[in-house]
């Protein structure tokens, strides 16, 4: 039996009247993109308010195109489809023709995108996005099997387990990168400047991502990462920046790490640049709804009591990532060093459409305290780094020569005698945040002269 096309388009239109009548809340709690796309922050729980005399609606002929389609569909195609998986191929297909960021959301990917929140999943660890209908990797994530296994921000998925990715249906390739804790997946991946892909194994592990971890550098020097921005981040950095100050005193400085950050929520970075702010505008939202137009400014206190910061970043910093630094940046907080972000500078809100599942829907861009756009241009660093590694080639029996540690019978010193070999070694672990320690230095020295000038005049 064939349906007449005529009633499916009564039943359409009733929906298009009732869409310009009133749209659905997003939800309650701030959110971002599900584990395995770049993560975009709800920015209001307030209803958007959409205008019921609205004249620009689809046309009888556009509508009465679309449910013949429809029909088309389901009379002809080689199997049978159901009228949910049409109706919900259908959203996604225009949500997917706006951005790369606006998708639906059914009932699982929804509360895969909740459960993100919390920074516990079941996965490979990695944050991806659909870029020139590629599958990217933005950011592998510390401590899981993809960055373990040597996945690097900017590789590209080919193929999962001998499927090649098909460019035009990403979300489906994303998909099988979720599964049961223990099972196993094959990628192959293509690195940046490789002729070929190659094949990397991995076992789907159940991920508890850290966001914050504070270390010693060097006495008075602290390193703070942060890995990505949930719920608990501010508050986690915090309560990590008071111990380590608490154990070691206050700080000369702090290097921030945010390379290969794929973002979060945007409560957690307006909290995060705030422990660092005394005052002054974090960021701004703008969109085409009220409820889009947003102004978050700093509140006084600042963890580090005004210690200069360097901040590392590269083109995995991303979404919540680049507001902290352009915050920084903007505010002469800190300095910029690395290579230039990702420019994921767009605001997503979670829409519930009413039976479990949402729209993920684009409603707003970034700025930075000095009303610069982050999107696609991203947040050029103060000082530009390569994407350089260091190798050890020092000869043991050259580096201490000539030293007064070295004669017979010297007498002792009242400090430990100190050497180049921790620079040389954290240059060769990591050579960006080398440079980050060297500028460091440098600003503390600076900011340390600043009363002894001050006092001779």
């Amino acid at each position: 039996m064939t349906r007449h096309p005529h009633a499916f388009l009564g039943c359409l239109l009733a929906l298009c009247s009732s869409i310009a009548l009133a749209a659905p809340p997003p939800a309650q709690t701030p959110a971002p993109a599900t584990t395995i796309a770049l993560p975009a922050p709800a920015v209001s729980s307030a209803t958007p308010a959409i205008a019921s005399g609205s004249s620009d609606v689809p046309s009888i002929k556009e509508i009465q195109a679309f449910t013949r389609a429809f029909e088309m569909i389901k009379q002809a195609y080689v199997e049978p489809v159901s009228n949910k998986q049409l109706m919900q191929s259908a959203i996604r297909g225009m949500l997917a023709g706006l951005d790369p960021h606006s998708e639906f959301l059914d009932k699982s990917e929804l509360k895969n995108l909740t459960e993100d929140t919390s920074g516990a999943y079941s996965g490979l660890g990695i944050e991806v996005a659909q870029v020139n209908h590629q599958l990217v990797i933005i950011a592998p994530l510390d401590g899981g099997p993809a960055k373990r296994a040597g996945i690097l921000p900017g590789d590209v998925i080919a193929a999962i387990n001998g499927v090649p990715v098909q460019p035009d249906d990403i979300d489906a390739s994303i998909k099988k990168l979720r599964g049961p804790i223990g099972s196993k997946i094959t990628l192959d991946v293509l690195h940046p400047n490789a002729d070929k892909p190659v094949k990397i194994a991995l076992v789907r592990e159940r991920i508890h991502v850290a966001s914050v971890r504070t270390r010693m550098l060097e006495p008075g020097f602290a390193y703070i990462r942060i890995s990505e921005f949930q719920e608990d981040t501010a508050d986690d950095l915090t309560r990590a920046l008071e111990k380590l100050q608490k154990e070691h005193g206050p700080l000369r400085g702090a290097v921030l790490d945010l390379r290969s950050n794929p973002g979060g929520l945007l409560t957690s970075a307006v909290g995060v640049a705030d422990d660092f702010l005394n005052s002054g505008v974090i960021v701004s939202t703008r969109g085409r709804l009220p409820q889009s137009n947003l102004k978050f400014s700093a509140t006084p206190g600042d963890l580090l009591n005004g210690a200069p910061m360097v901040v590392l970043v590269d083109n995995g910093t991303a979404s919540a990532a680049e507001i902290v630094t352009g915050a920084l940046k903007d505010n002469h907080r800190a300095l910029i060093m690395g290579r230039r972000t990702f420019g994921k500078g767009s605001v997503q809100t979670i829409l519930p459409l009413g039976n479990g599942d949402a729209v993920k829907l684009t409603t707003a861009r970034y700025y930075t305290p000095n009303g610069t756009s982050i999107q696609v241009a991203g947040i050029t660093p103060d000082i530009v780094l390569g994407n350089l590694t260091v190798s050890d080639n020092r000869n043991p029996s050259l580096m201490d020569d000539e030293h007064e540690s070295d004669l017979p019978n010297h007498l002792a010193g009242t400090h430990a005698a100190s050497t180049d070999a921790d620079a040389g070694d954290l240059a060769v672990k990591d050579y960006a945040l080398s440079e980050a320690l060297h500028v460091l230095k440098g600003l503390a020295l600076a900011r340390s002269d600043v009363p002894t000038a001050l006092s001779a005049h």
